[in-house]
Formats: C-alpha cells, sequence, structure tokens
C-alpha cells in the first residue's frame, strides 16, 4: 500500500519531471540543480517509477549559508483560512467604467479605501439594486433601504440632516417604514416613474414603493388571491417565479405567479387608474418588460411584441384564447330567487359557460351526501356551453345550422337579439332533488340567493375581433323569505 510522508513546503519549491526528445528526464527545463554548488542527482533505481516531482528549498539542500535561489514570488505564504466567504448582506464596489473615455477600472479594489457597505445581516441577503436619481434603493430579503450615491448626511442633535459631498461611493443607509422586503424573488420587480413594484411572497403581499412609501397593494380585493398563489409558488423544496414587466403600453404592473413544476400559473395585472386588479391574462411570460412605448415578454427564448395591430385579439404566442369574466348576480341576498332570463348589452359573439346558484344544502343519496345546486345548460353535449351565443344557437326548421347555404336561421337556441340588446331563457339541466314535483330539466329558471356566472366569447364569431360587453342583468322572481 503507499506511503503518505507529511512534508512541510515551509520556503520549498517544487520542480516537474518532463522528458526531452532523447527520452531523458529533465527537471524544470534542466537537468536538474548541479551537484557542484550542492545540488543531488536524483538516482536511477531499476523498479521503482520516479513520480514525477522533485522538492528544493530557497537554499539548495538545505544547508546553512549554502547557495540561494533568487528572490521572487514567496511560494510558501499559505492563507490561514482558504474556505470561501459569502456575505450576502455586503455591497463592494469596485473602479470607475466609463465606455466614452476608455476608462474601464472594474477589476480593481483598492483594499486602502472604504470601498464595502454591509446592511443589517438580519434582513437577509440583498436580492437587488435599483439606481434612481442620487439615490439607490436596496432590496433585502425582509428589508427596502435607499443609500446616498456619492454623497453623505450629516445629523445634528436635533435629527435634522445635512446633505454634504463626501468621497464614499455608497453615503448612508436608511430603511423605508414597514417590514417589507422582495424575499428572494427580485424577478418580481418593475419600475415607472418614481413607482416601483416587487412581491414579498414570505409576507403574502404585493407592493408598490413610491415618494410616499411601500404600500400593499395586494390589500385592494386580492388579499386572499395572493395569500393562496403565494404559499403554491414554492412546492417541495423547487423555487418558482414571480415574474413582474410594466406595460407601458396600457400603464399596467403585470406579474405571473408560476409553479416550479407543470403548467399552473396566474398572470394578473394591476392599474394605478382604478386602484385594482382588472383582469387576468393567459400568457406565461419568462419576462417582461417596456421599450419605447412598446411592451414585449420573452417565452421559450423568443421575443413577443404585444397589442400588435397586426395580430388577432386574444392571441398569444401564436395559440387564440377566450375572453372570459365571471361574476355574481346577488340582488336581494336574503331572498329566495328563481332566475329565469340573462341579458347584456355589448357585441355578438358571447356565451354563458355557466350559471350555478348557490349551495341549497345536503342531500342523503346511495348512503353519500350531496351538496344539492341549480345549474343552467342544455342536454345536447358535455362540452356545450350552458346558453349559446346568438350565432352558434342559430338553426332552421329543417335541423340545419348556421350558416346554411339552403335556408336562413329562423331560429335561436341560445340568445336572441332585440332590439339590440342580447336575451336568453335559463334552462335548468339539475339533478332532482328530494321533495321536488318538477324537476330537473322539465321546468325553465334555477332557483337560489345568488348565482354565479361565467360568460366567455365563442369560437365562431369573428374570431380575433372585438367584442364589448358593458352591462350583463337577469330577471328573477321571489320564491319564498
Amino acid at each position: 500500500m503507499p506511503a503518505v510522508i507529511e512534508i512541510k513546503y515551509f520556503n520549498s519549491f517544487f520542480l516537474k519531471k518532463t522528458v526531452n526528445n532523447a527520452g531523458t528526464p529533465l527537471w524544470g527545463g534542466s537537468m536538474g540543480i548541479p551537484s557542484s554548488i550542492g545540488g543531488f542527482p536524483r538516482p536511477s533505481v531499476v523498479g521503482i517509477e520516479d513520480d514525477g516531482w522533485i522538492i528544493e528549498e530557497a537554499r539548495i539542500s538545505g544547508g546553512y549559508n549554502n547557495t540561494s535561489v533568487d528572490l521572487g514570488v514567496k511560494a510558501y505564504i499559505v492563507e490561514a483560512d482558504n474556505t470561501s466567504s459569502i456575505k450576502g448582506n455586503s455591497l463592494i464596489y469596485s473602479g470607475v467604467f466609463n465606455s466614452r473615455t476608455g476608462i474601464n477600472n472594474t477589476n480593481q479594489f483598492s483594499v486602502g479605501e472604504d470601498i464595502t457597505k454591509s446592511l443589517d445581516p438580519a434582513n437577509g441577503t440583498v436580492q437587488k439594486l435599483y439606481a434612481e436619481d442620487t439615490n439607490l434603493i436596496i432590496f433585502q430579503e425582509n428589508k427596502v433601504s435607499r443609500a446616498l450615491i456619492d454623497k453623505d448626511a450629516i445629523y445634528s442633535a436635533e435629527g435634522g440632516g445635512t446633505v454634504t459631498s463626501s468621497s464614499l461611493v455608497i453615503g448612508q443607509v436608511q430603511a423605508y417604514a414597514g417590514n417589507y422586503g422582495i424575499s428572494k424573488n427580485p424577478e418580481s420587480f418593475a419600475a415607472y416613474g418614481y413607482r416601483k413594484y416587487f412581491a414579498d411572497k414570505n409576507r403574502n403581499a404585493l407592493l408598490r414603493l413610491s415618494q410616499d412609501g411601500i404600500t400593499e397593494i395586494s390589500q385592494y380585493g386580492m388579499t386572499d388571491f395572493f395569500r393562496d398563489e403565494f404559499n403554491s409558488v414554492d412546492t417541495n423544496l423547487d423555487k418558482g417565479k414571480i415574474i413582474g414587466g410594466w406595460d407601458v403600453y396600457n400603464k399596467q404592473y403585470v406579474v405571473s405567479l408560476q409553479e416550479p413544476t407543470g403548467t399552473d400559473y396566474k398572470t394578473v395585472v394591476f392599474d394605478e387608474s382604478v386602484q385594482g386588479f382588472p383582469g387576468f391574462f393567459s400568457y406565461k411570460p419568462s419576462q417582461a418588460f417596456s421599450v419605447k412605448n412598446k411592451f414585449f415578454t420573452m417565452y421559450n427564448g423568443a421575443l413577443w411584441q404585444h397589442n400588435s395591430s397586426s395580430v388577432r385579439r386574444g392571441r398569444f404566442y401564436n395559440v387564440d384564447n377566450k375572453s372570459r369574466i365571471k361574476f355574481i348576480f346577488n340582488d336581494n341576498p336574503s331572498v329566495m330567487k328563481v332566475f329565469k332570463t340573462i341579458n347584456y348589452e355589448g357585441a355578438n359573439g358571447w356565451q354563458v359557460d355557466s350559471f350555478k346558484s348557490d349551495l341549497t344544502g345536503n342531500d342523503l343519496i346511495n348512503n353519500t351526501y350531496v351538496s344539492v345546486q341549480d345549474e343552467a345548460g342544455v342536454l345536447t353535449g358535455i362540452n356545450d356551453p350552458a346558453i349559446f351565443s346568438y350565432m352558434m344557437g342559430a338553426y332552421d326548421n329543417y335541423g340545419g345550422s348556421y350558416p346554411s347555404t339552403l335556408y336562413p336561421p329562423i331560429n335561436r337556441a341560445g340568445f336572441d337579439r332585440k332590439e339590440n340588446k342580447y336575451m336568453a331563457a335559463i334552462m335548468n339541466k339539475s339533478q332532482a332533488s328530494q321533495g321536488e314535483v318538477l324537476f330537473g330539466n322539465d321546468i325553465s329558471g334555477i332557483k337560489g340567493y345568488f348565482a354565479v356566472v361565467e360568460m366567455s366569447t365563442d369560437t365562431d364569431t369573428d374570431l380575433g375581433g372585438a367584442k364589448d360587453l358593458f352591462t350583463v342583468s337577469t330577471n328573477y322572481e321571489p320564491s319564498v323569505y
């Protein structure tokens, strides 16, 4: 078995064996240190493999007052602690870089200058830096701070501040009010004007940083949504993404919450003009940004421009998507009602995907409790909508569907148009419940305290065209108090 010999390499250096064209071993490019000046020729022993290395000291043979090599690199200096150290809460800066003058000192880190700035390690690592005018905004996991650039602040005993010129690159660090940070999702950051938007997943909050400080914009009617979605971003220790970007075309902050695996994602927009979230989108970007009044996203390594007049509406990444809206009919919430019709004002091409009442109780059916709920629809196909659009529900007296080359569509199975308003009767396709005399699709209308309705654009009427939807209403009759 091989033997291990401990050697102290203090004041020593190595010589590596090479072989010349004649096959003679060379040491460091020569035959070795000559014996005439204290060197020892390396004996050749038959049957013993040469390990290829020679160890020499600065003084030949290590003898007292022997011949020494010239002074050079002190290779014997050993780092006492050679492990790496990562300081995630500290900043360091190099020399200046100026592409116009050709000055590039980015590789210079002078130990004689104060070039570091450390922040409170309790607030986690630094995830994002954003320079704005004379301030540097620092986003840590649990705190957002700002620091003066090329300036410093001197505070008086009364607490007043005076900004002075300083040789410091990063000056006084001041934290914004509120225990908010950017967690570990710097990809959620977006800026427009003096507003900065980002997500703090650890606190289930979507945030805006502006002149009046940090505001939790997720409280504008979406607290429950972001709480549930942020919790599902990280699963099984895999890191999902929270992609943020500013849509300069529509003046909206776009944020896409993406789970680490699968296709589950939610892309939602925040609009300052309504102080809320007006809708969801059907695309899943890997990046989002704006350039010169145009909004772009990245998907599968390709660049895509949004809001282009050459692409039909609802088409993202070469895939057509339907526009959808979900709302609740809840007039007189304490009154049990029978919803009879649904009406809307707008353009042709809208259908009702789902029209369901609230749960009216639990019935015991085949030894299993089943929730009872009225639902609208027609019994023509499992993928059919609850109520057809104006064009999709058109048919003639001979069984043909629209468009027909022989007969005009004189009947409508869904929405019909009267005085430029679309209306349709609500048919019931619910299962029979206990105690009903007439049940299921034998009756019209659905019964409940309120109704949850989902509408979408169809796939037949002017695909990709504009389809406005102004108001939606219903006619109902009180059933019982």
